[in-house]
């Protein structure tokens, strides 16, 4: 735990692709987002983005509260919240490390590696060769 005039907080980094997220979780009273100094509602507009959010808290099934700000960058906003989720992961398994057995049976704990490969010289993209001619 770091500590800034008297708040203590977990910090953490979580990767997916090309996505950054910086994770800065503080004990508070009731459980409140911010992504880029957004709340989560206008951030991550759809219902299935939230819900990734909120599967590690859900599945941890913690009772503490948290004030979660989040510096995100980098990719798409899907990866932005896969990225989020690592580095809330590795932030409540700093907090708690009885929960990594659980967050690390579903998944959570893995830096997802896939990531877009590169174009090749000679090619049109990563794999796909201009159409071959036998004469």
């Amino acid at each position: 735990m770091k500590e800034t005039t008297n708040t203590k907080y977990i910090e953490t980094v979580g990767r997916r692709k090309t996505s950054v997220a910086r994770v800065r979780i503080t004990e508070a009273t009731k459980m409140s987002y911010e992504f880029n100094g957004k709340d989560l509602n206008t951030y991550f507009p759809t219902e299935e983005l939230r819900s990734v959010i909120t599967d590690a808290i859900n599945k941890s099934g913690i009772s503490a509260k948290w004030k979660v700000t989040a510096k995100l960058s980098g990719g798409g906003i899907h990866s932005q919240a896969e990225a989020f989720r690592h580095g809330f992961t590795r932030a409540l398994v700093d907090y708690d490390v009885e929960l990594r057995k659980i967050l690390k049976k579903e998944g959570f704990l893995k830096r997802d590696p896939r990531s877009k490969e590169r174009r090749k010289f000679g090619l049109k993209k990563a794999r796909k060769a201009p159409q071959w001619s036998k004469r």
